[in-house]
């Protein structure tokens, strides 16, 4: 009888939780209809504003980079960016950089997580080295493809394409978007005309529930499917590349933080319970799982916004493919996070002023001296901005055509 009693005991508790995560997941899926409503209200001028500053690839790739070392997760960052596209207020191209830049920046949780291990020398140069080592890991793979995208716009003309080829007009008589349709976008609409239609309320009202909700939603997750096997994870998960790489896109992609993740493998490292070498496949794969985020917030919205999720899963699945398979390859960004770490746990500062100096003062700084880079182009003629700015729209009535 107490079996039976602890049984259903148990499917309620599991229910419960389902019933939370669907709530939750709702409310995300409403702020970032509220904030693409939001900037569509702030109408034509401050939309091409907000283009005239991004078209500059170097100034988007620093302030997506510094806009996720300020919240702390690139889940929220690249969900947001998602939802400004969907608004027209930014292009597919110009969002590319800031996709890139918050994928360098999500790695300042773990980097921050690591400065707790500073009372003991030698764990905090493990904790260094391991949670840096995806840092180097982003900065290699933006190195080799933000050159590749400048000059040639090759990711955001294949993620558009692919975007087109899965969003057509018809997708709307699914049920996923019916349901969409009946639900989220009314709520959303309601919400707005409730806020008065006013930009300057809708737009911070819908972030903050959009960052609450991602949290939450993040937590709970974590809690369920984490939990108890934490424990385990160095027993089951690191075995070999190819499990650690599966397990860390898994776990990531399940929990919706790659902060998350990336921060457990740092007292993992530091306390010997794994090796940086065996952890690294499983930040690899962590980078793969966080795309998830976009994917889902991209599902209400439009064909440019999900044309920016799928550019930000290439993204990292390039860096994967470039990184991962050749040994030698691999090893550069773990022998340059471990020189970082043995530097560090001689003069500890140096880790503090790593985070400072790399997610903050530098992403600062170049954002600021090069403000007024599309400035300078415009008074050459507005004709050179307006080259540089493609819409995906452009892009899918070339495929139409073809």
């Amino acid at each position: 009888m107490e079996n039976i009693n602890g049984g259903k005991e148990q499917i309620m508790n599991i229910a419960n939780r389902v019933l939370l995560l669907v709530m939750v997941l709702f409310i995300f899926l409403v702020s970032l209809n509220l904030m693409s409503g939001g900037f569509k209200l702030l109408g034509k001028d401050i939309a091409e504003q907000i283009i005239t500053i991004t078209s500059n690839p170097f100034v988007g790739l620093f302030v997506g980079l510094l806009a996720t070392a300020i919240v702390q997760s690139s889940s929220t960052t690249t969900s947001m960016i998602v939802a400004i596209v969907a608004s027209g207020a930014l292009t597919l191209q110009n969002a590319i950089p800031m996709i890139m830049g918050a994928n360098i920046g999500t790695s300042v949780t773990s980097t921050i997580v690591a400065l707790g291990h500073i009372p003991k020398k030698t764990e905090f140069q493990k904790a260094i080295s391991s949670a840096t080592v995806h840092d180097f890991f982003n900065l290699i793979v933006v190195a080799i493809l933000f050159p590749i995208e400048y000059f040639t716009g090759a990711l955001s003309s294949t993620g558009a394409w692919i975007a087109h080829i899965f969003y057509s007009e018809s997708i709307e008589n699914t049920k996923m978007f019916s349901l969409l349709g009946v639900t989220v976008k009314p709520a959303a609409k309601t919400i707005i005309n409730v806020l008065g239609s006013n930009a300057a309320i809708v737009i911070p009202f819908s972030i903050g529930a959009l960052f609450i909700s991602l949290r939450a939603f993040s937590v709970m997750l974590r809690k369920i499917l984490i939990g108890k096997s934490q424990e385990n994870l160095e027993k089951y998960v690191f075995g070999n590349p190819i499990k650690s790489l599966v397990w860390g896109a898994g776990i990531t992609a399940a929990v919706q933080s790659s902060s998350v993740t990336t921060s457990l493998v740092v007292p993992l490292v530091a306390t010997d319970k794994v090796s940086l070498r065996r952890a690294f496949p499983f930040l690899m794969g962590a980078n793969i799982g966080t795309t998830v985020t976009a994917l889902i917030a991209a599902i209400s919205q439009t064909e440019a916004a999900l044309a920016v999720a799928i550019c930000h899963l290439l993204f990292n699945l390039f860096g994967v493919f470039i990184l991962f398979p050749v040994k030698s390859i691999r090893n550069i960004p773990i022998w340059l996070s471990e020189t970082l770490g043995l530097y560090a746990g001689k003069r500890r500062l140096i880790g503090v002023a790593y985070i400072i100096i790399t997610f903050f003062l530098i992403p600062f700084a170049l954002i600021y001296s090069t403000s007024d880079f599309s400035t300078v182009k415009e008074t050459e003629g507005s004709k050179v901005i307006e080259s540089q700015i493609k819409p995906v729209s452009a892009i899918s009535e070339s495929f139409k055509t073809n």
